[in-house]
């Protein structure tokens, strides 16, 4: 079986806990990936994996013999996407070039995790630096159909049980799409929310580290550690939130049979006590993402100038041309683009207050993943939200006809990615209840 169950929270609690041994957890692991991993491709190849993992495990038990002083992930397997600088492996970005160009200090959030207890099951792979031309990775619902991308080998890993955690970006729709398409739970929090450091970037403006579990509890769980200045207390939910549905162009990107499920995810919501109120919304989408996508092409065009100016013939058809395209875009026009974050996320703050709205709620995707590798599908579901540096979340909580899954996207209101966690629990027990 590619698809097992692997939720972090209860794991990880039994980790903490000694209800699960370390070392007999991290061999089971490895039996895993050495099993399953031929077939999906979620990891960069890494020899003596096993007997690493087991001598970290091995340090980490010495270090806390008492289960009582335990960290939170004591002990969780994590993947971490190629974009990220992580001491002891190479960083390549998914790309061609010299990985001696990738190097620096460790990023910042994968220290956070290691500080919390969890061990690093190795690098997953990307799309080339974190753009639209994909890897090997495939979905593990069906072997011919994408698992979507960038964070293309963080999703699968998380989907197979390959790994508990996994670490990845979003610069359009890079967390939500692939956790939609492999079935599993995804979360960007608001921009800059986790720190980025040690970030190989796409675009500095709009990139936004997120993560990748099996369960909401599990981001919950992983939450605290990542994000800065999270407060606890603000999860208490008081209520049922009131759900807004954004009418008109956006919505209508989603195809008949996501659109089909999507109405009864909020049938069941409202049959629950959930308010859903439609809101006609971004009716100038279509200027929305490319403005997006000019942004995306001049931060990259700037952010890799050297490496491109030395190493073009090594750069894959799709990057080249957004970094051309990039080149051509003058700095007055990518301070007009940067400003219009801020006007997007002001404008949907507005309508959400008008319109007495806790969360926005749409579709993941415009539809279940596509069939093939060529293409990691369309992230026009998910460009406003990062566009704007909202925090999303997605729940796998649909499924279209083949089979594949399809996920509900709940969108916050800016630093209020406390109350989007605490509500997609709520929100995420629905489905659980009626299945």
């Amino acid at each position: 079986m590619l698809i097992t169950r692997a939720p972090l929270a209860p794991i990880a609690s039994a980790l903490r806990n000694n209800q699960l041994d370390l070392l007999a957890y991290i061999n089971e692991l490895c039996d895993r990936i050495d099993a399953v991993d031929p077939v999906i491709h979620a990891f960069l190849p890494e020899e003596g994996r096993r007997e690493r993992l087991l001598a970290e495990a091995a340090a980490l038990q010495a270090r806390f013999p008492d289960p009582a002083n335990r960290p939170p992930l004591y002990g969780v397997a994590v993947g971490v996407k190629d974009v990220f600088l992580v001491d002891g492996f190479p960083t390549q970005a998914g790309s061609l070039l010299p990985p001696e160009l990738f190097v620096g200090p460790e990023a910042a959030c994968v220290t956070l995790l290691r500080r919390a207890g969890a061990l690093i099951v190795g690098k997953t792979i990307t799309t080339e630096f974190a753009f639209f031309e994909p890897g090997p990775t495939r979905n593990p619902h069906n072997l011919n159909h994408t698992p979507g991308g960038s964070s293309s080998g963080s999703a699968a890993a998380v989907a197979s049980g390959l790994c508990l955690l996994a670490l990845g970006t979003q610069t359009n729709g890079s967390t939500i799409r692939p956790a939609a398409f492999c079935g599993i739970v995804g979360f960007k929090p608001t921009y800059g929310r986790i720190p980025a450091d040690g970030l190989i970037f796409s675009s500095p403006s709009l990139d936004t580290v997120g993560f990748f579990t099996q369960d909401s509890a599990g981001v919950a769980l992983v939450a605290p550690v990542l994000c800065q200045n999270w407060q606890n207390e603000k999860m208490q939910a008081h209520g049922l939130p009131v759900l807004g549905v954004p009418d008109g162009p956006y919505l209508e990107q989603a195809d008949a049979e996501a659109l089909a499920v999507f109405e009864t995810q909020l049938a069941r919501l409202a049959k629950a006590g959930y308010g859903v109120r439609r809101v006609p919304a971004m009716p100038d989408i279509a200027a929305i993402i490319e403005r997006h996508n000019l942004l995306v092409a001049a931060e990259m065009a700037r952010g890799h100038r050297d490496w491109f100016a030395q190493y073009e013939p090594l750069y894959r058809p799709l990057t080249a041309q957004a970094i051309r395209k990039g080149q051509g875009i003058s700095e007055e026009e990518l301070a007009t683009y940067r400003a219009g974050r801020a006007a997007l996320r002001n404008q949907l703050a507005r309508l959400m207050a008008e319109s007495g709205i806790d969360l926005w709620v749409c579709p993941s995707a415009p539809g279940a993943a596509p069939a093939g590798l060529h293409t990691t599908g369309n992230s026009n579901m998910n460009v406003p939200w990062t566009h704007a540096g909202m925090p999303a979340i997605t729940l796998p909580v649909g499924q279209a006809a083949n089979g594949l899954p399809l996920g509900l996207q709940l969108v916050g209101a800016a630093m209020a990615d406390e109350k989007l966690v605490a509500w997609a629990e709520q929100i995420a027990r629905v489905f659980d209840e009626a299945r």
